[in-house]
């Protein structure tokens, strides 16, 4: 028997109609997509994106996964918007499974220039969305400028000064339980 419990949340069909509506034109746009994260992030661009993860998760128990992803899954892209996918993300990359409940995706995709941003439990009562909207506005403003790399690095930095201020009174070791490189997904 599967049951809720506040470590687990179960997307009910009621919740996936919610966050999901289907879309002929956005699976149109995601299937004519063509690959595109590793065209906007090289390898110096990664190693770049990995070390600010690096840096912004230092004096504090947060961990920040960042993903890149071209477009959404054809399969997918009719029925899950961007929100959707992140979440969907955010539970397969295991960033939920951090021991303070202080895992961050910082989710973007190329095809429909969107950033999401989703916070665990731990942190989800102790800041305001506002503040998490902000941060997804500056990267996607940096975006439009063509400035990809310094939008992530600018990103990570603001989602670690967040974590900072919630954080730096927690006692902690430093170990890193995500890995800081991003994940890239064409």
């Amino acid at each position: 028997m599967v049951t809720k419990s506040e470590t687990t949340e179960i997307l009910t069909q009621p919740k996936l109609s919610e966050i999901n509506q289907p879309s002929f034109k956005r699976w149109l746009k995601h299937f004519l997509h063509l690959p595109a994260a590793r065209r906007y992030f090289n390898k110096q661009d990664q190693q770049a994106i990995a070390h600010a993860v690096a840096q912004a998760e230092q004096g504090h128990v947060g961990e920040i996964q960042v993903v890149i992803e071209g477009h959404i899954p054809a399969n997918q892209a009719y029925y899950q918007n961007t929100q959707g996918r992140a979440q969907q993300l955010f539970a397969e990359l295991g960033v939920w499974d951090t021991e303070f409940n202080s895992g961050v995706l910082l989710y973007l995709n190329l095809c429909e220039r969107k950033v999401e941003i989703v916070i665990d439990r731990g942190i989800k009562g102790a800041t305001q969305q506002v503040v998490w909207d902000a941060i997804c506005a500056n990267v996607i403003q940096l975006m439009q400028q063509q400035a990809y790399r310094q939008a992530v690095v600018q990103g990570v930095f603001e989602v670690g000064k967040v974590l900072t201020g919630f954080y730096q009174n927690v006692m902690h070791d430093s170990k890193n339980e995500l890995s800081n490189a991003p994940v890239i997904l064409d």
